[in-house]
């Protein structure tokens, strides 16, 4: 069965604006955040159209207010996954950024996968792409050809990794940048099986949210 995932950065979160770690720290979108939030869903339902959709969301808040409207727009419901988290910064969630600057260890040449950062209760890149990926093999399992999907920033490089099967032993070294609100576009054809990423970071329903 073919399929087309729309992979979607939440929108501008409070704790951008305050200087904050966030990972788990459970911040909310801003008045602009919530603005993006609605622009990713106009562009959405115009790319889908008149198709049933499923969407399924990370369960933060700042997360969770980004697929509100796109759920509005498409009158669908939204499942909320713990495993879509932005990766956990342990200790350092919610404190200022230059607290975490001051104990940031970088990870070392070998063992990338299994490294804390210096950071008390962390979690390792291996820890965090493993539940990323059994997330997205979940989500591609279900039976909807279209399905919606919003994650964090930073977790946008292991859904995608996930999504072409990128060996979990690799996935230390990779890095798909993604904007707060950014869409990714993902497929799959019925033919050939292909896993194909058709774009990477779309911004272009943002020209007109002011900033």
């Amino acid at each position: 069965m073919a399929k087309d995932i729309y992979l979607v950065a939440h929108g501008e979160a409070r704790h951008h604006v305050e200087g904050l770690v966030g990972g788990w720290y459970d911040s909310d979108l801003t008045e602009l955040g919530q603005r993006q939030a609605e622009a990713v869903a106009r562009r959405i339902a115009e790319l889908v159209g008149e198709a049933p959709v499923e969407i399924h969301s990370s369960d933060l808040r700042r997360a969770a207010q980004t697929a509100a409207p796109i759920a509005q727009a498409l009158r669908a419901k939204v499942t909320h996954w713990s495993d879509l988290r932005e990766r956990s910064y342990g200790v350092a969630g919610g404190r200022p950024d230059a607290w975490l600057e001051e104990r940031f260890v970088p990870a070392p040449e070998d063992g990338r996968l299994d490294h804390r950062d210096g950071l008390d209760e962390a979690e390792t890149k291996r820890e965090f792409a493993t539940r990323i990926y059994r997330a997205m093999d979940q989500i591609a399992q279900s039976p909807g050809p279209t399905q919606v999907v919003v994650t964090h920033g930073y977790a946008v490089t292991f859904a995608i990794a996930a999504w072409i099967r990128m060996p979990l032993e690799a996935v230390g070294w990779v890095n798909f940048r993604s904007s707060a609100a950014g869409i990714s576009r993902l497929s799959e054809d019925d033919r050939w099986l292909n896993r194909n990423v058709l774009s990477l970071n779309d911004v272009g329903h943002l020209a007109k949210v002011a900033f």
